[in-house]
C-alpha cells in the first residue's frame, strides 16, 4: 500500500503532467505526414544548394581560366602590336621611336596603356604632348600596327591625312601603297599626293550648276594605254 506521502506526491505529479498535456493543446494527427513532407522538402533544398554551390565553384574556375587565357592573349597581342607600332612610327616619322607601355594598375587592378613617342630631333615624351600633326601621325602608326596584327580584306580611311604636311603625306601614301598588296584601302581624301598613289580614283564634279556627277579614273588603265600609245 502507498503511504500518504507517496500518494500525495503521485497525485501532484499526475496533476502536473495533466496540466502539461492540456497546455500542449489537441494532438495534431497530421503531424507525422507534415514532418515527412518537410523532410522531403529539406532534402530537396539541400540537394539544390549543393548543386548551386558546385555551379558557383565551376563558374569561378571557368572565370579564372578565361582570365588567364585573356591575359596571355593580351600580352601576346600587345607585344606584336608594339613591334608593328615601332616600325610604322619610324616609317611615318622618318625616324624616331614610338612604343606602348603598360601604366600602373588603378583601383580596380586594371592597367592602362601609355604611348611614349620620340620624333626625330625631339626628346621622349607622352603622345599627348605632341603637336596636332604629330598626334595624327602617331595615331596612324598605331592604327596600322593594329591592322597588321588583325588584317582584313579592306580598310576605309576618312580624311586621315588632313592634318599632315606634304612630307608626311608622302610617307603615309608610300606605306599604303606597300600595304595594298595584302589589303584594299579606300581613302577619302582631298590631298593631291594621296590621290597620286591610288590605282583607282573616284570623285564628284559639277559640270553644270546644281548637277553633281560621279567620275572615276583607273590609273593603271591610263598608264597601260599611255605605254601602248608610246
Amino acid at each position: 500500500m502507498l503511504e500518504a506521502g507517496d500518494l500525495a506526491a503521485s497525485e501532484a505529479h499526475y496533476q502536473e503532467m495533466k496540466s502539461r498535456v492540456e497546455a500542449m493543446g489537441p494532438v495534431n494527427m497530421m503531424a507525422l505526414e507534415e514532418y515527412n513532407e518537410c523532410e522531403q522538402r529539406f532534402t530537396f533544398l539541400e540537394r539544390e544548394r549543393a548543386d548551386l554551390l558546385q555551379s558557383i565553384a565551376d563558374t569561378q574556375k571557368t572565370i579564372g581560366e578565361l582570365d588567364q587565357i585573356s591575359r596571355q592573349k593580351f600580352e601576346e597581342a600587345f607585344a606584336i602590336i608594339n613591334a608593328h607600332f615601332a616600325n610604322a612610327f619610324q616609317t611615318l616619322f622618318g625616324g624616331g621611336t614610338g612604343q606602348m607601355r603598360l601604366s600602373e594598375p588603378d583601383s580596380s587592378g586594371e592597367a592602362g596603356i601609355d604611348i611614349a613617342t620620340q620624333p626625330p630631333g625631339k626628346r621622349l615624351q607622352n603622345v599627348l604632348l605632341l603637336s596636332g600633326g604629330e598626334k595624327a601621325l602617331a595615331a596612324l602608326a598605331l592604327l596600322i600596327a593594329v591592322f597588321r596584327y588583325q588584317p582584313s580584306p579592306f580598310c576605309i580611311l576618312d580624311e586621315v591625312d588632313a592634318p599632315l604636311d606634304e612630307t608626311n603625306v608622302g610617307r603615309f601614301a608610300q606605306m599604303l601603297g606597300e600595304m595594298s598588296a595584302e589589303a584594299q584601302f579606300i581613302v577619302v581624301t582631298h590631298n593631291r599626293r594621296t590621290m597620286e598613289k591610288a590605282s583607282v580614283l573616284y570623285g564628284v564634279t559639277m559640270q553644270e550648276p546644281g548637277v553633281s556627277k560621279l567620275v572615276s579614273v583607273n590609273w593603271e588603265q591610263v598608264r597601260s594605254s599611255a605605254s601602248h600609245a608610246a
